[in-house]
């Protein structure tokens, strides 16, 4: 098993910085209205670039390895938080968007639902307590 160590450090209020293991900084804050700066991301909302982020990875060194040829490729998150305290995400969409001319279908299937089964740490951390639905499109160039 292979430990992983976070440092957060309190700037102001709720203004902080953190790093992990890789040492690179990250600022986190939150609304004015809630002691905070507003100059950082929000802690829940890097749940979605780490979600994204690791399906992301997944999905294009997949599409490399067929030699899929992609000239773009973009994801996009919607989730959706509880009114009520704990807000937590009880769904998110992840929208994989695939530019280029020469993109199969099946291919994209393929990369991924072998990212969702196999290979995203991330979704499979996430997936038994929130909704996680996918949905794709290739875009002609």
């Amino acid at each position: 098993m292979h430990e992983t160590k976070a440092y957060i450090k309190q700037i102001n209020g709720i203004s902080f910085i953190g790093k992990t293991d890789s040492n690179h900084w990250i600022a986190m804050d939150g609304p004015e209205d809630f002691g905070g700066s507003n100059a950082g991301i929000r802690p829940k909302e890097l749940l979605l670039l780490g979600l994204g982020g690791c399906t992301a990875s997944d999905v294009v060194t997949i599409l490399q390895k067929k030699k899929v040829k992609v000239e773009n490729f973009e994801i996009n998150i919607t989730a959706n938080l509880t009114d009520e305290h704990p807000k937590v995400y009880t769904t998110m969409n992840v929208e994989y968007v695939f530019y280029g001319n020469d993109i199969q279908e099946k291919d994209v299937e393929r990369a991924i639902d072998l990212s969702l089964t196999k290979y995203c740490s991330v979704t499979a951390m996430l997936k038994n307590s929130v909704e996680i639905t996918h949905t794709y499109k290739i875009v002609k160039s």
